[in-house]
């Protein structure tokens, strides 16, 4: 069963614990959001009388509280948030560093870890090695440090484990409004999918940003996509662990368990969740969703008054799973009569500068350039520098793109093909009137790809279960043998080198080895006793299979299946063979799959 989490995400009073720089900051910062409920202090050295909100113990307060900052050491949080949750507190934020994260260098770290959720109880808590949360829509910000959100009305809502991370994004120059923050810390309790599932339940929340290290419970993944689907809000991850490198840091960071990369995109496909590579790529996903919502699909159309732009957002699209429907005989007529004899017309749309400073016939050719075979328009508009230029010959792209919206109602977003070449207060202008500001063309397409709409597989995934206490590595003969049980054609073999009673050409294999080919351990195409002899003397002492040869084959399938214990079943289909390796043309799949993925 899910927590409630409205008590400490919407706190009607706030409790901080703790002495110290942090903790001063802390009540700094619920003061700055515009928080207009008490906010107690509690620390041993505090006023015994209570004047001025200051408590020298949580039995003083004058009620249990709704949302807790508690910002004292490792051993010294689980005592009080095991008090806390027997008063009926909302909800608090574990500050303190030291649990799982510090295992490998610290044995108790995991212990006290587990000690932290025993006293939690039915208590939400965030964390632990966490900073807490900040909510723009409520004026509510338990957070021991600056950060860049301001109040909104409506916006987006971003989760990450890095609380570092989580104030860089805050610092953002490029007008996505971001209504809630959440640093997850360790998710030892709760996970990231159990909170974004609960900001679903609020409509201003438009979409959802995750900075994933590891998922954590996948039945609740699956609910949270679920959910998503249910309600229209697009959830958009950014899941690190790519390299070897940064699943290390991950298990050091937080205690993540970040799995294979295979794993984690398979996942995240199945789940419906777009991935997207880097932050910058995040936040222009999320600042178009915002405005748009989920696209119907990836058709899109590119404006620009530069041969160059219109080629370099061709390229910056190329890869993905977007495309420039042609123009069709009706719009290549409009445009024609717009932009004149001289314009050779195409998508993506050159329209040079015939028609600039004429705002109305910007908007006329740009609103041509919209309609239901497109899913998104995109108008490359690069704003000079403020410090050095007069922009007001650019005021009449922003206008046109602005009566666009408003006179066709289509998705419309202006680009800027270097991200510092749209400025904050234009693109705040574009967001207001329904028109997406997307910095980087290269940014911008994959912000459009992610924002793709995407269906979650209904199916529950197969879980991993406990790890096998051995693992052994089962032979080809023996592996072969399984499978036939199974129901599955295996070509004829005998173990040894002797072909008899086996139909030419066959195959010898060396045994024991799971890399064949690279170790010289395969012989095809054998067709008779003496070169299966030759080809076994070739390979050295060992044990051996020869097996009937598939000839005629139309393509070789490799199939395989690993147990990820972060993820599921990974499930791999790609081209086999020798080459195999060399090729890593394949696709990996969760169990169970069905033909449609």
């Amino acid at each position: 069963m899910a927590r409630d989490l409205a008590r400490l995400f919407r706190p009607r009073h706030v409790a901080v614990i703790g002495g110290g720089a942090w903790c001063a900051e802390v009540a700094a910062q619920v003061g700055k959001a515009g928080f207009s409920g008490p906010v107690w202090r509690v620390h041993p050295r505090a006023d015994p009388d209570g004047r001025g909100g200051t408590f020298v113990r949580l039995g003083d307060l004058p009620e249990a509280p709704d949302a807790v900052f508690i910002g004292i050491n490792r051993d010294a949080t689980i005592a009080t948030v095991q008090e806390l949750s027997t008063m009926g507190a909302g909800g608090a934020v574990c500050f303190a560093s030291g649990f799982s994260e510090a295992a490998a260098e610290d044995a108790a770290g995991r212990d006290l870890q587990m000690a932290l959720v025993q006293a939690a109880g039915e208590m939400p808590i965030l964390g632990p090695n966490c900073y807490g949360f900040i909510n723009a829509l409520n004026g509510v910000a338990l957070w021991p440090d600056q950060h860049g959100c301001q109040p909104v009305e409506r916006g987006v809502a971003i989760l990450t484990q890095s609380s570092n991370i989580a104030i860089n994004l805050t610092m953002q120059r490029r007008a996505l409004p971001i209504a809630m923050v959440v640093a997850c810390g360790n998710a030892a309790q709760t996970g990231q999918a159990e909170i974004a599932l609960s900001l679903l339940d609020d409509p201003r929340i438009s979409a959802i940003g995750l900075h994933i290290e590891g998922f954590g419970d996948l039945r609740q993944w699956e609910s949270l996509a679920a959910c998503a689907q249910a309600k229209g809000v697009a959830l958009v991850a950014l899941k690190v662990g790519r390299s070897g490198q940064a699943r290390a840091a991950a298990v050091s960071h937080t205690a993540a368990l970040s799995g294979s990369d295979a794993g984690a995109a398979a996942l995240l496909a199945r789940l419906g969740i777009a991935r997207v590579g880097s932050l910058a790529e995040l936040v222009e996903a999320l600042k178009l969703l915002h405005v748009t919502g989920p696209l119907a699909g990836g058709r899109i159309a590119s404006i620009s008054c530069s041969g160059g732009e219109a080629g370099l957002a061709a390229d910056s699209a190329l890869g993905r799973a977007l495309e420039f429907p042609p123009l069709g005989a009706a719009r290549t007529a409009h445009l024609s009569t717009v932009l004149g004899p001289r314009v050779a017309l195409a998508n993506p749309l050159d329209y040079h500068t015939y028609i600039w400073r004429d705002q109305a016939a910007m908007t006329e050719a740009w609103a041509a350039m919209t309609g239901p075979d497109l899913d998104l328009t995109m108008a490359v508009v690069d704003y000079p520098r403020s410090d050095m230029c007069d922009g007001a010959d650019w005021e009449c792209a922003t206008y046109a793109a602005l009566a666009v919206r408003a006179q066709t109602g289509a998705n419309f977003a202006v680009v800027a093909t270097l991200p510092e070449l749209m400025p904050e207060d234009v693109a705040r202008t574009l967001m207001a009137g329904g028109v997406a500001p997307l910095c980087g063309l290269p940014e911008a397409m994959a912000a459009v790809e992610a924002a793709r709409a995407r269906v979650p597989e209904a199916q529950p995934l197969l879980l991993p279960g406990a790890a096998p206490r051995e693992v052994a590595l089962l032979d080809e003969a023996t592996a072969k043998a399984r499978l036939a049980g199974f129901g599955l054609d295996v070509p004829a073999q005998r173990l040894g080198a002797d072909p008899e009673g086996l139909s030419f050409p066959v195959v010898l294999k060396r045994l024991g080895l799971a890399h064949k080919s690279e170790a010289g351990a395969v012989a095809l195409g054998l067709e008779t006793p003496e070169k299966v002899a030759d080809a076994a003397q070739a390979m050295g002492e060992g044990r051996f299979l020869v097996e009937e040869m598939v000839t005629g084959g139309v393509a070789e399938l490799l199939v395989g299946v690993v147990r990820d214990p972060a993820h599921g079943f990974v499930l791999t289909l790609g081209a086999g063979g020798v080459q195999a390796e060399i090729l890593r043309d394949s696709q990996a799949l969760l169990v169970p799959a069905s033909r449609a993925a």
